[in-house]
């Protein structure tokens, strides 16, 4: 090992106990590397202040918001990416992100060494493992939560022994994860699956039972891109700060599942993601109107590999990067507006509108002006038929 070990750090007890362990354990000098990707909390300077203060030689911070939302959040919305059907990939977007910035603060620091906080039940030590191993094959990780067996007595013990600056006396019953794609909540009595959530598990959205006025709002995409809200330009982080705020106080997001670790077993997650669902919502029926359809029914195909990729730590594979560009050269007419009623924890589209829209009036409707040829039916209908006919006499006869 380097006399230097990158250790992403959050700034909580697990990773603030790494820095001085790993310093002891292996006489190296730690860098602590701390990612925001919209999580809130405290601000970065703090959280480098803390760092210095547990031990590391030196602590990095960076502001990834506007990254995360444009290259990471955008390209799950243009894929509609929704693990299980359901889930929107929370967690797993930030990790690929977060691994880049281990790996390149490595090579800067001249580190040959990436330690992370992540235990082995999780899917995140998949995530920044395999993350790491594509970004920078070279690298050797260190995960001492799950190597070693830490507790969270043991680290208590450890950072009390040690003097270091963390409250320990306030803890959550919650595993908490959070970014600005959504939040994540899990442990504590959730883990009973016949156990309802009750209202302080959530954050993100307020309770949908509440009586409030509906919120009409009218999202507008280029190219699959939201571009506006309301007729006022926004960028992807923007779109989806401002949904996350307009979406949540109408109590829409708000998930419950028991879904399918990568690891093998089952987990129930409470999700939040109100900006992530009002977006993929209006999305899905802009490509509705947009996308001709064989190509929408083979994306449907695509885009659920995709999520699974992605949730399974494989954002950097050589299959996810070729359905990047599928995906993308999808998007090309995927322009226009939707209006949505945001309210009691629905997200509801009332109204499309493009100029690359598919859908021809006069086609559809069945009043005067219709310029569909019914002749045409006929024939269409038995030619259509005809194999399954034909199928279906031999069935008959033998």
């Amino acid at each position: 090992m380097s006399d230097r070990v990158v250790l992403a750090y959050s700034g909580g007890l697990d990773t603030s106990v790494a820095i001085g362990w790993i310093a002891e354990e292996t006489n190296a000098e730690v860098v602590a590397v701390a990612v925001d990707v919209g999580q809130g909390g405290e601000d970065l300077e703090t959280v480098r202040k803390r760092a210095l203060a547990c031990g590391a030689a030196e602590a990095v911070v960076a502001d990834a918001r506007a990254e995360f939302a444009e290259q990471y959040c955008l390209p799950a919305l243009q894929a509609n990416a929704m693990y299980m059907d359901q889930y929107p990939l929370v967690s797993a977007l930030s990790r690929p992100l977060i691994a880049k910035y281990l790996t390149d603060a490595a090579r800067q620091h001249g580190a040959d060494t990436v330690a992370h906080g992540c235990t082995g039940k999780g899917n995140d030590q998949v995530r920044f493992e395999v993350g790491i191993g594509a970004l920078a094959p070279e690298m050797k990780v260190l995960a001492p939560v799950r190597d070693f067996a830490w507790t969270r007595e043991k680290a208590i013990d450890w950072a009390e022994r040690h003097g270091l600056p963390i409250d320990v006396s306030n803890k959550s019953p919650y595993s908490i994860d959070q970014n600005v794609w959504g939040r994540a909540v899990e442990t504590g009595f959730l883990e009973d699956i016949w156990n309802a959530p009750i209202e302080d598990v959530y954050s993100y959205t307020a309770d949908p039972t509440q009586s409030r006025d509906p919120d009409e709002v009218v999202i507008t995409f280029d190219q699959g891109v939201p571009v506006a809200i309301d007729g006022t330009a926004v960028t992807p982080l923007q779109a989806v700060t401002e949904l996350n705020r307009r979406a949540g106080a109408q109590g829409v997001g708000r998930l419950d599942m028991v879904e399918d670790r990568l690891v093998g077993i089952k987990s129930r997650e409470i999700y939040e993601a109100p900006g992530a669902l009002a977006l993929i919502t209006a999305h899905r029926e802009l490509e509705a109107v947009t996308l001709e359809r064989d190509l929408a029914r083979f994306k449907r195909t695509v885009q659920q590999r995709w999520g699974e990729l992605v949730y399974d730590g494989l954002w950097f594979s050589p299959l996810k990067t070729s359905l990047d560009s599928f995906i993308a050269d999808t998007q090309r007419h995927v322009s226009g507006q939707i209006r949505m009623t945001l309210h009691a924890g629905s997200a509801v589209v009332t109204g499309r509108s493009s100029e690359q829209s598919l859908y021809d009036f006069n086609l559809a409707t069945y009043d005067e002006g219709d310029s569909f040829d019914q002749e045409l039916a006929k024939g269409f209908v038995q030619l259509w038929g005809l194999p399954s006919k034909i199928a279906a006499k031999r069935e008959q006869y033998h």
